[in-house]
């Protein structure tokens, strides 16, 4: 079974250049089959509603499949809203996002350990 790395823009948005597949194959491995879909703030809202249960968009969700299948979610319109708020370009906080939506996939909730390994991997990468 060939493992993949799956990448969908479904919105008009500019994207940073990013080597999401590096990032991901450094955080997961390279035999996890891995989805990135790049939503509007409508989709984003409607998977936040249905597996969440909170009615607003986010800038990003992760939904691990299996042990070794996820899917993250990225939603532009919020990343640039979210990216002021840690005093980030948005540039620089597609790959800060996408960290954090690997590091979800990793097995890892938010705390202290979380915080450490993505200090670790946005060093390596220079984000």
């Amino acid at each position: 079974m060939a493992h993949l790395f799956t990448f969908e823009n479904t919105t008009r948005a500019k994207l940073p250049r990013v080597d999401f597949l590096k990032i991901k194959d450094e955080i997961l491995g390279k035999d996890y089959d891995l989805t990135l879909t790049i939503v509007d703030a409508k989709k984003i809202t409607e998977l936040n509603l249905m597996y969440r249960n909170k009615n607003c968009s986010t800038d990003i969700l992760s939904f691990p499949l299996s042990q070794n299948e996820g899917e993250i979610y990225i939603c532009p319109k919020e990343a640039k809203n979210e990216a002021k708020k840690f005093d980030r370009k948005y540039d620089n906080f597609i790959p800060f996002l996408f960290i954090h939506g690997c590091t979800h996939l990793k097995g890892f909730d938010h705390g202290g350990t979380m915080e450490r390994l993505e200090i670790g991997y946005r060093k390596k990468f220079g984000i």
